[in-house]
């Protein structure tokens, strides 16, 4: 009795698990990057991101085989090899007998690369992104196969040859190149050096992607990647318990197909349950982005909220009682008195010409680093608002729409999710208050 038969349809469960537990990490990881919205790189905050730009760098390495400025590469040099081996086996009838066939293959003879630190940069600024751990999948800079007589087979490659070598090198590279355009996942976290986040790996992530490939073209992969899985379990789970009814009982198959439709059935049903288990999970997420996206306005709310009085404070310093002043300045107060810390408040972003039309009016604020400083932080504050703001409409919308649609909405309704109201400008209005400075 042959023992892979009788014990087949265990393997096949086993098999047929394991491809519908790798089918559901990939369906996580397409409907991961479905529920995040694309954040500007000036908008990033602490959490999980996704971000589109350019790799950039002020010190590009240079590829090995290709010579391409790149902010990382790998090569490969595989030497070819080929050779007639003879071998002994049993035929039906019991006896030995020899055979003779040609083997051939590749063999890895060098390999190698470096990988930096680089910023990712779009239309709003940089982000710094530290490659190690992350998933990459770069673009091909080299590719080229020759043989002795070419420059490059012992320039790039060791002096030795394997054995049975045919004397023939193929040279890869691949890479990410300088100024390549970039699409990332990743969890975003506070520099140990500057006020300022980057991009790195977590172990807590559910995802580190950096890849050259479009995000339309990983979502595609993964959908390629995930059905091929859950296909080839199915098969799986199902033909060992064909190959154990055929091979010992030498059944038809129109006498087992009730018994391989029930199988069938139940793979499915395990299918079934599995996506359940990940699709509310993936909703549970998604909430708590939500909720973090709205942590985050009010983070930089409280930002802005302790920022402006030292801007006006540093203004009404070296300030003349000019008209312009005084409008500039009692509109930042009235506004910022009208709303209390970490409540969602206006934007001052109508302020920025006034201020600009005081140091005009006025040349000696311009000397003024304090004052410069301090008018940069708030342009830089309301356009972080404006981010924050921005993301959490993304996001809550991502939200909603998964709450409206079938299957999700069914789901949602275990977990007692409720749709997120979007912000509107009439959310940040707040009434005025009259303030007069000083003489």
């Amino acid at each position: 009795m042959n023992t892979a038969v009788v014990y087949a349809p265990a393997i096949g469960v086993v098999l047929g698990l394991l491809f519908l537990w790798g089918s559901l990490r990939l369906r996580r990881k397409r409907r991961l990057i479905d529920d995040l919205p694309t954040a500007k790189t000036q908008g990033v905050f602490i959490g999980l991101v996704e971000l589109k730009g350019t790799a950039e760098i002020e010190a590009p390495l240079t590829g090995f085989l290709s010579g391409q400025r790149c902010v990382q590469y790998h090569y490969q040099v595989d030497e070819h090899w080929s050779r007639t081996v003879t071998e002994t086996y049993t035929d039906k009838e019991g006896k030995s007998q020899t055979r003779t066939k040609q083997e051939s293959g590749w063999t890895t003879v060098a390999q190698g690369g470096e990988s930096s630190a680089f910023y990712l940069q779009d239309d709003t600024g940089t982000v710094l992104v530290r490659p190690e751990g992350a998933k990459i999948e770069p673009a091909g800079l080299y590719d080229q196969t020759c043989d002795r007589s070419h420059p490059l087979y012992y320039a790039k490659g060791p002096p030795q040859a394997v054995a049975n070598s045919d004397h023939r090198r193929r040279f890869v590279e691949t890479g990410l190149p300088l100024h390549a355009p970039l699409y990332l996942v990743g969890q975003a976290r506070e520099r140990t050096d500057v006020v300022a986040p980057e991009i790195a790996a977590d172990k807590e992530a559910p995802m580190f992607l950096i890849s050259t490939r479009t995000e339309e073209k990983v979502r595609a992969g993964l959908g390629r990647g995930l059905w091929a899985l859950e296909v080839l379990g199915g098969l799986v789970f199902v033909g060992g318990f064909a190959l154990r009814n055929h091979g010992l009982n030498h059944m038809l198959f129109m006498d087992c197909l009730p018994r391989y439709a029930e199988l069938a059935a139940g793979y499915t049903a395990l299918a079934l349950i599995g996506w359940v288990w990940m699709a509310y999970n993936s909703l549970v997420g998604l909430r708590n982005r939500v909720r973090q996206a709205w942590s985050l306005i009010d983070v930089q709310l409280k930002r802005r909220y302790d920022l402006i009085p030292r801007l006006v404070e540093t203004v009404a310093a070296l300030r003349t009682h000019e008209a312009t002043t005084q409008t500039a300045l009692a509109a930042m107060r009235n506004q910022l008195a009208a709303t209390p810390p970490g409540v969602s408040g206006p934007d001052f972003s109508g302020c920025v010409p006034s201020l600009r039309a005081v140091v005009e009016a006025y040349p000696n604020l311009k000397s003024d680093s304090a004052f410069l400083a301090l008018q940069q932080q708030l342009i830089e504050t309301e356009q972080r608002v404006a981010l924050a703001r921005a993301y959490f409409n993304d996001i809550a919308t991502f939200f909603n729409t998964r709450l409206e649609i079938v299957p999700d909405r069914w789901l949602a309704v275990l977990g007692r999710m409720q749709p997120q109201a979007l912000l509107a400008a009439a959310d940040f209005e707040r009434a005025s208050v009259q303030v007069k400075l000083a003489e």
